[in-house]
């Protein structure tokens, strides 16, 4: 169990952390090791604080220590605080990696950044040689072990797709929880059959209940159904209350996959029971059927929190540039999809996502060259 620590008065003992010289890599200085033993024995917690930047790679020499330390006082509270995002390992496992920030749809908590699945199941929106690469990586779900097991080990638990459609998907997600015991939030996207007939509704019934049956805890009607409803004469999205009583019956959680920005504005003005919605939002304006400045001021009214996709504008622009933009002009209750090719993808834009909603620069490598030595580069 993780306990999230969001008031620094709750910190019982700190200790901060010395550096060894020339280097950024973070150690305990001997001479404190006997005040940490002595805190260990005598203290109900112990903290070590860490710099905001700290990396996976770093201070394993720190970590080792405490774990050991842990064990032979037979400590099982031991935890790191780090500058941004606090929390607390109660199980005796020792992390020492932030969690990524949360937010809250409809009473569930979400994390900040979603895990997409584009480029899980196949859809570049690149070209055909992407579109085959990509489902020649993931031709079997355990093949996205890896990388999901890097997101939630950040607490990144909430991953978005057609998960009903789509069976890889649905081995993915089955051979991570087999492999761990943990479960991820599941939001499904399911294309429905929304003709006006009693057989069209029995389908689209039907469709619903798989996603309950697939374990989604948010059903969002896809675009290319809900589109189909828009009558922006009427500023409404017809017999969309239908659909999204079926999804309430169902137990899940009701939203809608809004391509469309007229989506958002007619859920809102209607009051449909519309508890998020996705939003194709980036700097480019990919696939975006308004302004960029048009969409950043629909999500900013949304009354509801807005999952936004296409952050880096299917590879067209960088992790860099694509999700400092996203960051830092949504609300704090809303959400980025990113979709990555494998494990190393997903660290790396998880620490560009975090450096950008801290206001830092990120903690990764400089890009390869033929000549790492130009002055461009710095020291």
């Amino acid at each position: 169990m993780k306990a999230i620590i969001r008031n620094r008065t709750s910190i019982l003992f700190v200790i901060t952390n010395t550096y060894r010289t020339g280097t950024d890599k973070s150690r305990v200085s001997p001479l404190l090791q006997p005040c940490i033993w002595f805190t260990a024995i005598s203290s109900p917690f112990i903290f070590i604080r860490l710099s905001a930047g700290h990396r996976h790679k770093k201070g394993t020499g720190q970590r080792l220590f405490l774990f050991l330390m842990a064990s032979l006082t037979e400590r099982t509270d031991l935890f790191i605080i780090e500058e941004r995002n606090f929390y607390i390992n109660l199980e005796g496992i020792f992390m020492s990696e932030p969690l990524f920030p949360r937010t809250e749809v409809a009473g569930v908590s979400l994390s900040r950044m979603i895990i997409g699945t584009n480029w899980m199941l196949g859809w570049s929106h690149r070209s055909p040689a992407h579109d085959h690469q990509i489902k020649r990586k993931f031709a079997q779900g355990e093949n996205a072990f890896s990388m999901l097991k890097t997101f939630y080990d950040r607490g990144v638990d909430t991953i978005m797709g057609p998960l009903q459609q789509e069976k890889v998907m649905q081995d993915a997600v089955k051979y991570f929880t087999d492999q761990t015991g943990k479960k991820l939030i599941l939001i499904d996207t399911p294309i429905i059959n929304v003709d006006d007939t009693a057989q069209a509704r029995k389908e689209a019934r039907a469709t619903i209940r798989r996603s309950k049956d697939c374990g989604a805890t948010f059903c969002l009607v896809h675009h290319s159904s809900a589109e189909q409803l828009v009558n922006k004469n009427k500023h409404i999205i017809d017999r969309l209350p239908d659909y999204l009583d079926m999804i309430r019956q169902e137990g899940m959680i009701p939203g809608l996959s809004a391509h469309m920005p007229e989506l958002i504005t007619y859920s809102d003005e209607n009051e449909y029971d519309v508890q998020t919605y996705l939003q194709i939002y980036n700097c480019l304006g990919f696939l975006m059927q308004v302004e960029v400045e048009t969409v950043n001021q629909i999500i900013h009214h949304a009354k509801k929190p807005v999952m936004t996709i296409k952050s880096m504008a299917a590879g067209r622009v960088s992790p860099f540039v694509g999700l400092n933009f996203s960051w830092n002009t949504i609300r704090p209750c809303d959400m980025v999809t990113v979709g990555c090719f494998d494990a190393e993808e997903a660290e790396e834009d998880i620490e560009i996502s975090l450096a950008a909603i801290e206001r830092r620069m990120p903690n990764i490598e400089k890009r390869s060259s033929p000549n790492q030595h130009q002055d461009a580069f710095g020291k």
